[in-house]
């Protein structure tokens, strides 16, 4: 039955991409999506939703989006409908300011959150395939709409913690996020170019990772690579470096999933 009930969804997905166009990485105000930084044949490989490997995840989200689980056998589906069309943009949100918490969530917390509290089940690890999936399903829904993050003045707080954060000099090699991708932006580290760092097509399939990733995954990466000990999943420190960068994204639009070498 699950089988079955994949297949369904595999076809409906490639109906679906075969008819949509990507979404433009164009800000019209002279940011620039990492997409843009990418070789021809990798933004080639994001373009093609046939040829695009993160759509994959996109699929095997959609087919946990409709599963129903835990003791009362629901899904996300009976609260967002069927389809997910409902979730038309809310990755452009994210993270947002959560009133019970009094502090910013992002979406990876948002789905653990709704899998605790409403389907009563426990909530998929950090960066789990089945929460990946989820996140990269709601993320695609939102592909072609504006970044809206940081419009909400609770955030304000969130996004400051973050652009000091975006600042700070970090390890042995005592680099911060701005030196590489402020200062730096354009160049080159090694074979590798030096995106502006506007998340707007994560969660991403790294060819590197030979799987999709989340920001949070990426962010510690750079962590590591400068010999500091990064901030465990789901740290305030991440969520706040999260905000800070989708709120300097704000009016770009989504294009999730990402390809990245």
């Amino acid at each position: 039955m699950t089988s079955r009930r994949f297949s369904t969804a595999l076809i409906a997905a490639l109906i679906a991409a075969m008819t949509s166009a990507p979404a433009s990485s164009e800000a019209g105000d002279g940011r620039r999506s990492g997409y843009l930084f990418m070789s021809p044949q990798t933004r080639a490989m994001q373009d093609d939703d046939m040829a695009n490997p993160g759509m994959l995840t996109v699929l095997e989200g959609a087919e946990l989006w409709s599963r129903p689980t835990g003791p009362a056998g629901r899904s996300c589906a009976d609260c967002h409908g069927a389809d997910g069309s409902g979730m038309r943009g809310v990755a452009a949100r994210y993270p947002a300011f959560d009133v019970a918490e009094g502090k910013p969530v992002d979406l990876a917390g948002r789905i653990r959150k709704c899998s605790a509290e409403h389907l009563l089940i426990e909530p998929p690890a950090f960066e789990s395939r089945p929460l990946l999936a989820l996140m990269t399903f709601v993320a695609h829904k939102a592909r072609g709409t504006r970044v809206t993050t940081g419009e909400d003045p609770r955030l304000s707080r969130g996004i400051e913690t973050g652009r000091g954060l975006w600042r700070t000099r970090f390890g042995q090699l005592e680099l911060s996020c701005a030196q590489c991708h402020d200062d730096n932006a354009g160049r080159r580290l090694g074979s590798a170019p030096i995106p502006e760092a506007h998340p707007t097509g994560y969660p991403i399939h790294r060819l590197e990772w030979q799987t999709v990733g989340s920001l949070q995954r990426r962010i510690r990466g750079c962590l590591t690579g400068v010999r500091a000990e990064p901030f465990p999943y789901g740290a305030d420190e991440l969520i706040a470096l999260e905000l800070f960068l989708m709120d300097r994204a704000r009016g770009m639009p989504m294009e999730t999933p990402g390809v990245r070498p």
